[in-house]
């Protein structure tokens, strides 16, 4: 970079987050971004993280860009319910939607294991939980819906089967609803709204099971809010991410009331998702995401925003939407981008304050910060994978890995006798 040194600290073990912490300071909302999908160095990380918050800070959730019915079934068994699942691959098999490496690894594996470990002496409102924020479940969450009517209320059932009975014919297809009602003003959108209705106003009463009242209406909020992500889905623009950044932040805001007035929550995305997007290029789009969205209406000293990034080794992607999974060589980062900026500012791996980054003039104009989706051709990625940042105001800290790994996706090391080592440093 130019005449001035980048400053850091050492990222070695969990001890050099001490140092993060006291700049978390009484943040209520924690956002812990990655800068691909398939990535394990950035869940161990992240999952470390995690730990300190819930057990140092007394923060009361992780809450994901999973999808809900999936990750409410985690909830459900890291927190001892009833008929939740023995084990915790009979949980994470439920994730069976492409990318089924994104949560079906050894990484959040190890992080479900502890939840449930540190759960079990915990009060249930003490219990530390893991939700979805994600909009994609349609489907899913409309067979919720019903099977959870058809135990606690009858009267409601029939509009949630009517619900469904709508989107029968699309066959759990969001592309083909979404081009079916591209030109016609006839979709599903009030068979979902009405659905929506009847479980806000009767939820109460469904049953002394408070958490799962909650998660009933959140399936109908999903499927409003999916029906609309697939409507927006055919047009150009960016009105299908704010929807669903939108629906995000709906969802955890839900949360936060769910946990009480003094509730904390932890949110792991992409850096696309958690990094404030007014210090990108997708402001020019019109593009918001939930790390701008938690600023904007909690307030910058309540929201702290963390990236990664890393400079080469491995990621777990596919060449095309819904392909294969591979492990795939990530190149070295282009020159004069944030990652080799920060391979070449010094040896090993880097903690990052954006109030210290500041004070580089050089750090205030857009420099181009790699970002890996689930589709990735690495031998393209040059011209198509880095986003123009303002680094210090995308971010109030940043996690550097120098060299990193693919994620363990869990069907392929399941009947390991061990699992992978993911913590070097120590757990």
């Amino acid at each position: 970079m130019a005449k001035n040194k980048l400053p850091y600290y050492p990222l070695e073990n969990t001890q050099s987050l001490d140092v993060l912490l006291d700049a978390i300071g009484d943040a209520r909302f924690v956002l812990l971004g990655k800068a691909s999908h398939g990535t394990s160095e950035y869940y161990t990380w992240r999952t470390a993280i995690s730990r300190r918050l819930i057990t140092e800070k007394n923060f009361n959730f992780i809450a994901v860009e999973g999808d809900w019915p999936d990750c409410y079934l985690v909830n459900r068994f890291i927190k001892g319910y009833p008929e939740a699942g023995t084990s915790v691959h009979d949980v994470l098999k439920n994730f069976t939607r492409w990318p089924t490496w994104m949560w079906g690894n050894w990484e959040v594996a190890a992080l479900v294991e502890w939840l449930r470990e540190h759960n079990q002496n915990q009060l249930i409102d003490k219990k530390a939980g893991f939700y979805g924020l994600d909009v994609y479940s349609l489907w899913d969450s409309l067979e919720q819906i019903v099977q959870y009517l058809e135990q606690n209320d009858g009267t409601t059932v029939e509009a949630a089967k009517k619900a469904f009975r709508c989107f029968g014919p699309f066959g759990d297809d969001p592309q083909a609803y979404a081009e079916a009602i591209a030109f016609v003003d006839k979709g599903c959108e009030n068979e979902v709204l009405e659905i929506l209705q009847k479980i806000s106003a009767n939820a109460p009463q469904f049953s002394s099971d408070r958490e799962a009242n909650f998660g009933a209406e959140q399936n109908a909020l999903v499927a409003v809010n999916a029906e609309k992500y697939y409507r927006a889905m055919i047009r150009s623009g960016g009105s299908s991410w704010n929807v669903r950044d939108r629906h995000m932040m709906q969802t955890l805001n839900r949360l936060m009331t769910l946990h009480g007035p003094d509730a904390k929550a932890i949110i792991w995305e992409h850096n696309t998702h958690i990094g404030d997007a007014r210090a990108t290029n997708m402001a020019r789009s019109g593009m918001v995401n939930i790390g701008q969205l938690v600023r904007e209406e909690h307030g910058r000293e309540n929201a702290f925003l963390v990236g990664f990034g890393s400079y080469w080794g491995t990621a777990m992607a596919g060449r095309q939407w819904g392909a294969a999974m591979q492990k795939m060589e990530v190149p070295r980062a282009k020159p004069k981008s944030w990652e080799a900026h920060l391979h070449h500012a010094g040896p090993g791996d880097k903690l990052l304050f954006s109030e210290e980054l500041r004070e580089l003039e050089e750090l205030q104009k857009p420099i181009g910060h790699r970002a890996i989706g689930v589709v990735y051709n690495p031998e393209f990625e040059a011209f198509g994978n880095y986003v123009p940042s303002r680094l210090p105001e995308r971010y109030d800290a940043f996690l550097f890995i120098d060299e990193t790994e693919a994620v363990y996706p869990l069907h392929n090391y399941r009947d390991a006798h061990q699992p992978p080592e993911l913590y070097p440093w120590g757990t």
